[in-house]
């Protein structure tokens, strides 16, 4: 799935989304004032420079095959190179400037392989920040920036309207900065996510309402005999048989309102209930012996 890249503070707060693209590594420069955000290897070598200050793209190169990069300490040169034993044909070098111009390029022979690509090294501080530019660096190779290809449609739906479907949503860049109201600005795979959470919320609560409509009223308790009520004697096992006889008649209530309810009962469960005159009579002659 496409890559996404995000720059945080020292807080670990968003502050800029570049977006979603074909990337796999990151490279400022030696000042730290640009960034590029490139994808070698299994990519097709696409670069995309930005002005780290700004936010603001500078220039999209494009350098297939690469198999290295480099910053020049002057922090406005770039060299890719295609090295062996990664790749043992095609091999060679190009130096550019940040704003996507190839300024010198080398071609290893046919009988060949280039295997390192190094700048001269220099002490730090030699090479102070300089403005960025956004105009082209004049140069004789031209840029590589590759150049808008329409896709190709066949020739019965080219008088159609064009319903082409994407297997991933591509995100724009956007700053992510703390608004001044307070309230921070969400990307758009968070508020995606955000109103997934307030659906699924939602939906919990229509389906647990407070008072359902479809749910009938609970019938008024039926009024208990007066054995029921009953009172402690002070005899633990009179007590006893007293407690058991009580839950006995409580659950033949609550078969009762099964059946009523219209649930099938089972025979154990019907007997149970017509033991329940029987059960009545022995609990009111153990409270009335008290």
């Amino acid at each position: 799935m496409p890559a996404k890249v995000t720059v945080y503070n020292l807080k670990c707060d968003p502050v800029f989304d570049f977006g979603t693209g074909p990337r796999n590594a990151a490279y400022y420069s030696p000042q730290g004032h640009i960034l590029v955000l490139a994808g070698f290897g299994n990519l097709r070598g696409q670069m995309e420079v930005w002005d780290v200050k700004k936010y603001k793209l500078v220039s999209k190169p494009q350098a297939p095959d690469s198999t290295f990069f480099s910053w020049c300490p002057d922090g406005e040169h770039i060299v890719t190179a295609t090295c062996a034993p990664r790749l043992r044909v095609s091999n060679g070098y190009k130096i550019w400037h940040y704003t996507g111009t190839v300024l010198q390029k080398y071609d290893t022979p046919a009988d060949g392989e280039l295997w390192e690509v190094q700048w001269q090294p220099c002490a730090d501080g030699v090479f102070p920040a300089k403005p960025v530019k956004y105009q082209a660096a004049p140069s004789e190779l031209g840029s590589t920036e590759p150049k808008p290809a329409q896709v190709y449609r066949p020739p019965a739906l080219r008088n159609k309207p064009n319903t082409s479907s994407k297997l991933h949503e591509e995100e724009p860049p956007q700053n992510m900065k703390q608004l001044p109201g307070g309230d921070k600005q969400l990307s758009k795979t968070a508020l995606k996510n955000q109103k997934k959470r307030e659906a699924k919320k939602a939906a919990k609560q229509e389906t647990k309402p407070d008072t359902p409509q479809d749910k009938q009223p609970e019938p008024e308790p039926k009024p208990t005999s007066p054995a029921l009520a009953g009172a402690v004697s002070g005899d633990p096992e009179a007590d006893k048989k007293i407690k058991n006889l009580k839950k006995k008649i409580k659950a033949i209530e609550q078969l009762k309102e099964l059946q009523a309810s219209g649930k099938q009962l089972e025979k154990n469960q019907i007997e149970k209930m017509q033991k329940e005159s029987q059960l009545l009579q022995e609990l009111e002659d153990l409270e009335l012996g008290i």
